[in-house]
């Protein structure tokens, strides 16, 4: 189960994050956080903005509406998913997981 946060701008989705892999991708989940994969290096803030970027695509979101929140520099992070509940990130999180 996801550990989806109401916030008053949307919803806190944690994220388990692996940079310098082989693709870019939305793995599954782990200890109640998305695991996500991307092929950038963790440098100067730089798969931080993949992750974002991957996440709008995937979950069909504006990339304006996911803002990093916390653990800029950790695998684990917080972002922020402006104008979605959790129950509705939740659906469209289920919809593109693997499996």
């Amino acid at each position: 189960m996801m550990d989806l946060r109401p916030h008053p701008q949307g919803t806190i989705l944690p994220v388990r994050a692996q940079a310098g892999a082989r693709k870019n991708e939305i793995r599954g989940v782990q200890d109640g956080m998305l695991k996500v994969s991307v092929t950038q290096a963790p440098e100067r803030g730089k798969a931080n903005k993949a992750i974002a970027a991957l996440l709008a695509k995937t979950l069909g979101l504006k990339k304006s509406q996911i803002e990093l929140l916390a653990g800029p520099s950790s695998p684990k992070k917080q972002f922020l998913v402006r104008q979605a509940t959790p129950e509705q990130l939740l659906a469209t999180i289920e919809r593109v997981l693997p499996g």
